[in-house]
Formats: structure tokens, C-alpha cells, sequence
């Protein structure tokens, strides 16, 4: 029998004693009595309890009818906030295209950078993120090869890096549902598992293109196979239902981008001025319903323009000015749009609605076909992006379902790899409709753009044991639902502070990039590859690297830095205060002391 304690005192528990409370006889079979402590809770991953809705044939018909017409206007509501969220996307791809746009086109200039295939790869994604738009970063590229400004084999390295920025749209979306800890980590594993594949992809295909140049080759032999007829437009359905409303706040001219990346540029505004000219057919976007075009043939020239109609029609702000104001609208918007999806989905998916949808989208084959159900929700996620016309707006659509627990991980895999075929099926019927003198060159972008996603399915998705962003996603959604920061960072670097250090050391020169980068990367390596050991394989590693307690706790431990980033952190968003009080309440009260064994 262990000593008494002098004075009566009891040391503070830990939480493996805290635990023990739960072994009291009569808790005996039921669940914990302190949730947020053990770490047998509830799975995260797990679909959420289904709350019941109750039996219809128990209430009255005035209770039915109550009941349909919520559910009437709740499905109302449902497609208003998803119609103006689909349209906040678009007024925040045309913000980030008058805030960054110019810059863009300065960055696509020096060819000299563009010759080194990381500089090409970074100049990729920081021109994605800053235009928000995969199809106006493919159009630039296209202008440039097909005006001889930049080769087919600089065009590569590109693409790659205009496949990884599509993906900050849906981590942005994700941040939107991190008021709940475990819809965000579903959330946020959703949209970390697309941007995970891009990036693994492009490590593997990189180094394979620079010393091969597959993709080129590849590109090259189908374009050679087939006989290019110019085809009509890809059928835009999304933005035919958008732009009624989108185009009466704002209208972008974006042969502007264009010009200023194949040095055609003017210092004229990017915001629309004039949308046609009277008396034209066939002339142009401007005249719609709401604009339409008549004919005047003898005015001048001058008075034949047709003014465009919307909000910014001669302002005399800048684009600056004018894309901060649309940042700032279109982000309230979004944000505002997808608190009320996420809402209205968790009120009408419940009880059997629920079961039936979660049932329907996460099926599988009977065996033995079972393997199957993955490549059809690839073919279904293409279609999908194919008829949206937009891979950003499908993903963004994705993320919300994840977080509420309609689709699963392992199901909206697929869907996004999918996606990606599908906006470059887009883009290859986009080149089909090029003038004749850039018909071989856009062709030949969109199809490495295509082949580029094709071998990232046949890596990580074909063997199922290869399919790592899937584990990676998860524990990257455990670090976050438990460090809220973790997101931001990652963000940060991934998309915008890694591309531009990168960027930075490229203009210098490629031996200065390989001096510093080529280092870093290997240390990188080894510290993974250490670890790998350490979890599966600890006695082929010597005695030092068994385990990182030998190095200071910053180094090998995130909880020094979030002690730091919540005491700077203003908000309650960035802090474990939940699981903090939990704690200090078990440690006062005294019935949970008294059950320990001491």
C-alpha cells in the first residue's frame, strides 16, 4: 500500500488519471462521462449521429402541410444561397484579377526566369492565386507559345504549377466552417487531400519531364495522330445562369491579361468600358437582355459603341480601389452563403433524407465489382466540372458536404480527381475554338494539361496502397482540428510564402536556387524519411534518432508555438478554450479526485 499524502493534498491528475474516473463500476457500460478528454470518442471521420425527424404519420395534416412548405422554402433557400455563392466566386476571381492581374503579366515578361523549370512551376501557382482562374492562366500560356514568347518545354513546368493554385480556392471555402471543430477537420482534410495530390504529383513529374520531357513527347504524338478541325465554344451552362447578375457589377476586359503578358500592353483599365458596337452581329458578350445592340449605321464610330451596364461603368477609381471593393463585398457574401448552406444542409439532411442521400453518394458496387464505384465517381466528378464549367465551384461545392458528413474522404477523392480531368476536357474544347494561327499551340497546352492529370490518377489513385493524400489529408485534419492555426500557416506557405522564396531565389539565378533549395529539400527528406522509421522500423535507426526528445521542444513540438500563436491571437477561433475549461474542471471537482487510485 502506497504511503498516505501529508496535509491531505492531493497532486494534480493527469489525464490518463482523470481517466480512470470512467472505470468507476457504475459507469460500468456506458459511454465516458468526460468527452473531449479520451481519446476513444467519437470518430470525426465517422458520419455524425443522424437526429430523427420523426414519424409523418403521427402528426396531423396541418402539421404535413407545415411541415412540406418549410421544407419548400428551405430547399429555396438551399439553391438562392448556393446561386450567390456560385456568383461570389466569380466577383472574387474578377477582384483578384484587378488586383493582381498587371502583375501577373510582368511576371510572364522575363524569360530568362521562365527557362528554369521551378521558376516556371512557382510562376504557375502565385499567377493562379492571384488571378483566381485556371482558364486565364492557361490563355496566357497560350498566347505566349502561340507568339513565340515561350517555348512548348517552358510551357510545362506552367501548367504544373497552374493545376496546384486551383486548389486555395477550396481551402479558403474550408475556413469558412471552422467554427465547429469537427466539421472542419473534415473540411479542411477535403480540400488539404486536392491540393496533397497536386503537389505529389508535380515532385514526381517534374524531375521525370525535366530529364525526359514525357508530357512534351506525349503531347506531341497525339497532336500528330489527330486531324484539327476549329470547333464551335464548350458549352457554358454555369455562366449563362451567372452572368445576368455578375455582369451588372462587374465586367472585366481580359484580352487586357493577355496583352500584358505577349508585351501588347496599354496602360488602359482592365474594367469594361464599351461592350460592342451597334449595328455588328455576332458582336459581342455586352449585348444581352439587358443591353441590346441597335442599329445605327450613321453615327461615328465613337457613338457606335455600345456602353457596357455595370456598377463601375466610368468610375474614377482605379482597378486598385475597385478590387478591394470587390474583395471585400464578395468575401462577406461567401462567407455569409456558405454559413447559411452549411445550416440549411444539417436542418433538411436528417433522419431518412439523410440515410438515402449518404447512401446513394457513398455506395459501392456489389462484389466483386466493388472497385469500380471509385472510377465511376471520377467519370461522375468530370462530367459535373465539364457541364459547371468550373472546377473551383464544384470543389468549392464539395468541402461544405464533406463538413457536414454527406460525403466521406474516400469518396470525394475521386470526385476531385475527376474534377481535375474535367476542367482540362474544358480547356481542350476552349483551344478547339482558337483562331487558326493558335489552334496546334492551345491544343497542345490543354493536352498536358490533360496527360499531366491523367498520370496523377495513374500514381495515386490506380493501387490502392498508393493512394497517399488520402492518409496524409486525414492526420493534415487531425493537426488542424487540433492547432486551428496549422490552416492558416499552411495557406500561407504552401500558396503563397514557399512560391515566392522560390521565385525570389530563381531571379538570381539557377545555381543559387539549387545551392539553398536543393539542401533544404534533402533535410526535408531525411527528417521524413526518419520519421517513417521511427513509427515502423525503430532498430534500424541508431540510438540518437530513435526519438527527437534530444532536441529542444520547439523543434519536435507544436504545443510551444500554439501557446505563443493563442496568446497573440485575439480571437477564440485559434484557441483550445473548450477543451482547456474541461480540463480545470475536472481537476477541481472533487468527486472525480476522490474516485482516483491514489
Amino acid at each position: 500500500m502506497p504511503n498516505s499524502l501529508a496535509g491531505g493534498q492531493f497532486p494534480n491528475p493527469t489525464l490518463d488519471a482523470i481517466d480512470l474516473a470512467d472505470r468507476n463500476p457504475r459507469n460500468a457500460g456506458t459511454s465516458p462521462s468526460i468527452p473531449g478528454l479520451e481519446e476513444a470518442g467519437p470518430d470525426p471521420w465517422a458520419f455524425p449521429q443522424l437526429k430523427n425527424t420523426g414519424q409523418m404519420k403521427e402528426v396531423s395534416m396541418a402539421s404535413r402541410l407545415r411541415m412540406v412548405v418549410i421544407g419548400f422554402l428551405k430547399a429555396c433557400g438551399l439553391l438562392g444561397s448556393l446561386y450567390f455563392f456560385i456568383c461570389s466566386l466569380d466577383i472574387l476571381s474578377s477582384a483578384f484579377q484587378l488586383l493582381g492581374s498587371k502583375m501577373a503579366g510582368d511576371i510572364f515578361k522575363d524569360n530568362a526566369v521562365l527557362s528554369n523549370p521551378v521558376a516556371g512551376l512557382v510562376i504557375g501557382v502565385l499567377v493562379t492565386v492571384l488571378v483566381q482562374s485556371s482558364s486565364t492562366s492557361s490563355s496566357i500560356v497560350v498566347s505566349m507559345v502561340a507568339s513565340k514568347l515561350l517555348t512548348v518545354q517552358a510551357s510545362v513546368p506552367i501548367i504544373m504549377g497552374v493545376n496546384v493554385g486551383t486548389s486555395i480556392t477550396s481551402t479558403l471555402v474550408s475556413m469558412a466552417q471552422s467554427g465547429d471543430r469537427d466539421e472542419f477537420q473534415r473540411a479542411f482534410s477535403g480540400s488539404a487531400v486536392h491540393g496533397i495530390f497536386n503537389w505529389l504529383t508535380v515532385l514526381v513529374l517534374l524531375p521525370l519531364e525535366g530529364a525526359t520531357a514525357a508530357l512534351e513527347r506525349l503531347s506531341e504524338l497525339a497532336l500528330g495522330a489527330a486531324s484539327l478541325q476549329p470547333g464551335g465554344q464548350a458549352p457554358d451552362i454555369l455562366k449563362a445562369l451567372t452572368q445576368p447578375f455578375t455582369h451588372l457589377i462587374i465586367q472585366l476586359d481580359s484580352s487586357v491579361i493577355t496583352g500584358s503578358a505577349t508585351s501588347n500592353t496599354t496602360n488602359s483599365s482592365l474594367i469594361k468600358q464599351w461592350c460592342g458596337v451597334r449595328g455588328e452581329t455576332g458582336s459581342d458578350e455586352g449585348c444581352s437582355i439587358f443591353s441590346p445592340c441597335t442599329e445605327n449605321s450613321t453615327a461615328s464610330p465613337e457613338e457606335n459603341k455600345v456602353p457596357c451596364h455595370h456598377l463601375f461603368v466610368g468610375t474614377g477609381l482605379t482597378d486598385l480601389a475597385v478590387g478591394f471593393i470587390l474583395l471585400a463585398g464578395s468575401l462577406l457574401v461567401l462567407c455569409t452563403c456558405l454559413v447559411l448552406i452549411v445550416k440549411l444542409l444539417n436542418s433538411v439532411l436528417q433522419g431518412r433524407i439523410a440515410q438515402a442521400v449518404r447512401t446513394v453518394i457513398n455506395a459501392d458496387f456489389p462484389f466483386p465489382f466493388g472497385w469500380l464505384s471509385g472510377y465511376l465517381a471520377i467519370l461522375v466528378g468530370a462530367g459535373l466540372t465539364f457541364l459547371l464549367q468550373s472546377s473551383s465551384v464544384f470543389t468549392a461545392a464539395i468541402v461544405p458536404l464533406m463538413g457536414v458528413g454527406v460525403i466521406n474522404l474516400e469518396r470525394a477523392y475521386p470526385l476531385l480527381l475527376g474534377s481535375n480531368i474535367g476542367t482540362t476536357t474544358t480547356a481542350l474544347l476552349a483551344a478547339l475554338a482558337s483562331p487558326a494561327d493558335r489552334l496546334l499551340f492551345a491544343v497542345q497546352v490543354a493536352l498536358i494539361h490533360f496527360f499531366f492529370n491523367l498520370a496523377g490518377i495513374l500514381l495515386w489513385y490506380l493501387v490502392p496502397v498508393l493512394r497517399l493524400p488520402i492518409p496524409l489529408a486525414k492526420r493534415f485534419g487531425d493537426l488542424t482540428a487540433q492547432y486551428r492555426w496549422v490552416a492558416i500557416v499552411y495557406l500561407l506557405f504552401a500558396f503563397l510564402l514557399l512560391p515566392l522564396a522560390a521565385f525570389g531565389l530563381s531571379l538570381a539565378g539557377g545555381s543559387v536556387l539549387a545551392a539553398v533549395g536543393g539542401p533544404l529539400v534533402g533535410l526535408v527528406l531525411l527528417i521524413v524519411l526518419v520519421n517513417i522509421l521511427q513509427r515502423h522500423r525503430p532498430s534500424w535507426l541508431p540510438h540518437c534518432l530513435r526519438s527527437w526528445a534530444w532536441l529542444p521542444l520547439w523543434l519536435h513540438s507544436l504545443e510551444p508555438w500554439d501557446r505563443l500563436v493563442t496568446g497573440c491571437c485575439p480571437c477564440r477561433a485559434c484557441s483550445n478554450s473548450s477543451m482547456t475549461t474541461k480540463v480545470a474542471n475536472c481537476y477541481e471537482n472533487p468527486e472525480i479526485i476522490a474516485s482516483q487510485q491514489l
